[in-house]
């Protein structure tokens, strides 16, 4: 039956790598059996916890360093501090459709859905002044998205003074490292075309055994 069930892993890996063939994007996406041991446990973890190990986060472990740094810096911004996670989902859609982002969209639009955004928000989000659905408090963190994506430079004394009627400094941190976060992701996945990951991707070298084991060593 081990045996059995290793040959039907083997072939959907199989199947999955010969559809990556067809629809690659810039340069080249790291198997986990491609990459280091620390890298691998890395692997493991974010399989064992998303079910896939995101195209990007295979790309950028070409540089091990890069790679780990920012696994660290995206928790601490999407994980910590008093701004909802709920929040940050939402302005992290709005930045990503202005730059036009599918890959990201693809992933935090369903993520942004979970948290109890519904779609007709999330499809017209664009018009989230005219909307009697969102806070006044949302509604700040919106233009400071929109703000900050198209001009930085363009965040007026007014504008900040409003932002600061609904958030601390702490949390104004927060909404500026969350949009700052997705300008860089975006452009990144832009400039390299990167196409949506598929469930399943990235860790076919490592059984789903092996994946619990190494969550629950860390």
């Amino acid at each position: 039956m081990r045996n059995v069930r290793g040959h039907i892993r083997d072939s959907i890996c199989d199947s999955i790598r010969s559809m990556e063939a067809v629809r690659m994007s810039r340069i080249s996406k790291l198997e986990r059996s491609q990459v280091t041991p620390e890298m691998a446990t890395l692997y493991d973890t974010i399989y064992a916890q998303r079910g896939n190990v995101p195209n990007m986060f295979r790309t950028m472990a070409h540089r091990p360093e890069i790679f780990s740094t920012m696994m660290a810096h995206f928790s601490a911004v999407l994980n910590t501090g008093t701004v909802s996670t709920r929040l940050k989902e939402l302005i992290i859609v709005r930045t990503s459709q202005i730059n036009e982002t599918p890959y990201c969209l693809a992933s935090h639009t369903i993520l942004a859905r979970n948290l109890g955004w519904s779609d007709d928000q999330l499809d017209n989000l664009s018009a989230w002044k005219e909307r009697a659905d969102f806070t006044a408090a949302e509604k700040a963190a919106l233009r400071l998205a929109e703000t900050v994506t198209l001009n930085a430079n363009a965040v007026s004394d007014e504008q900040f003074t409003e932002l600061r009627s609904y958030f601390n400094d702490g949390e104004i941190v927060e909404l500026l490292c969350s949009i700052g976060l997705f300008n860089y992701f975006n452009r990144f996945n832009n400039a390299l075309r990167m196409e949506p990951t598929r469930a399943g991707e990235g860790g076919c070298s490592a059984p789903v055994a092996d994946a619990k084991e190494a969550v629950a060593a860390r």
